[in-house]
């Protein structure tokens, strides 16, 4: 039961959230979903509502390399990655949409690393 209660909480922040940013072409929203076992980031224009990259830990590219990492150290490859990937269609900044998580942890580390890759937010 508590468990219900606490994704519903987190569902609510998130609707709260995304009442008040929006991505653009010019500015894509950095949306993060965590599991308990993986972590995904989208770059996602919302006017066209398309989905301009992506990287997760169960990404070809990433799945050898965070066997047997912790999951901070898999979240800051993803941000990484997602940066990259957004760099070179040449996305320079985003709005960072922490999908109603506590700015903590691993969200943390995933934003963290993908600044340090290039991105602005």
């Amino acid at each position: 039961m508590a468990r219900d209660k606490r994704s519903a909480a987190r569902l609510r922040r998130h609707v709260r959230v995304r009442k008040q940013i929006s991505g653009t072409s010019s500015r894509p929203r950095l949306n993060v979903f965590r599991s308990l076992n993986h972590i995904y980031a989208q770059v996602i224009d919302d006017e066209a509502s398309r989905t301009l990259t992506t990287a997760s830990t169960i990404d070809k590219e990433l799945r050898d390399k965070v066997t047997g990492l912790g999951r901070i150290e898999q979240a800051k490859l993803v941000g990484q990655l997602v940066a990259q990937r957004a760099l070179a269609q040449g996305i320079t900044t985003v709005v960072f949409d922490r999908g109603g998580y506590p700015y903590f942890g691993r969200v943390k580390a995933l934003a963290e690393a993908s600044r340090e890759a290039g991105l602005q937010f």
